[in-house]
């Protein structure tokens, strides 16, 4: 407080020091004439302030924008790890849907289910050729019916879930999505490497093959198994 209260005074005293000498020198000027206003500018300019006043603007600016600055980090580092977080919640997520779709698929149901199409089909076939005269005929025809109808019923239902029964003779084999059970002789209009016979039906669920077809595949007579 001292060293600031000295340089005002001093600052004060200037002018009228230098005024004082110029009236000596080439006679006497007013204080508040313009030569003595830029002597007292130039001899104020010439003197820097102490250090005593404070920081500079540059330096008030500087603080500023790093203040600033750690704020936009803080910002996004809080976003960063909300991303980090909402990225984590969906990955779970998705896992557990992939868990789901494996434990409840149909694919497996489905496969249970043509083992049941498989028996119905052979019971309506031997029930068709083995009816006898009399009341027994009567009573079979009514199971050949029921069992006819449920047949239906059960195509119909693998019709609205994607899964269809394959129908490969007269088809190029296809390890895909057949079975190799034998070899047999090409008959007439039977091109060899073709199936001939279908010994189980195959099955796809919306276009995949979930049941190879077992089938025989023609050949040439000197290459028969």
């Amino acid at each position: 407080m001292a060293a600031r209260l000295l340089w005002a005074v001093r600052r004060r005293m200037q002018p009228l020091l230098a005024s004082s000498a110029a009236s000596d020198g080439r006679g006497w000027l007013h204080p508040f004439s313009t030569a003595t206003q830029r002597t007292a500018g130039e001899d104020c300019n010439s003197e820097d302030p102490p250090d005593e006043l404070g920081p500079s603007l540059a330096e008030r600016a500087l603080k500023l924008k790093a203040v600033k600055l750690e704020k936009e980090v803080q910002d996004l580092t809080v976003r960063y790890q909300r991303a980090i977080a909402d990225g984590e919640n969906i990955r779970r997520r998705t896992q557990r849907c992939v868990e789901d779709a494996k434990i409840f698929g149909i694919q497996s149901f489905c496969k249970d289910l043509v083992e049941v199409a498989d028996i119905l089909e052979k019971t309506t076939e031997c029930i068709s050729e083995e009816t006898e005269p009399g009341e027994q005929k009567l009573i079979l025809e009514k199971i050949f019916r029921g069992l006819s109808l449920l047949e239906a019923k059960l195509k119909s239902v693998f019709a609205k879930h994607g899964l269809e029964k394959m129908t490969p003779i007269g088809d190029k084999y296809d390890p895909h999505e057949h079975e190799l059970i034998c070899h047999v002789p090409a008959g007439v209009g039977v091109q060899p490497g073709t199936v001939a016979l279908v010994r189980q039906d195959g099955y796809k669920l919306h276009g995949r093959t979930i049941r190879l077809a077992q089938v025989e595949v023609a050949v040439e007579s000197q290459r028969r198994l």
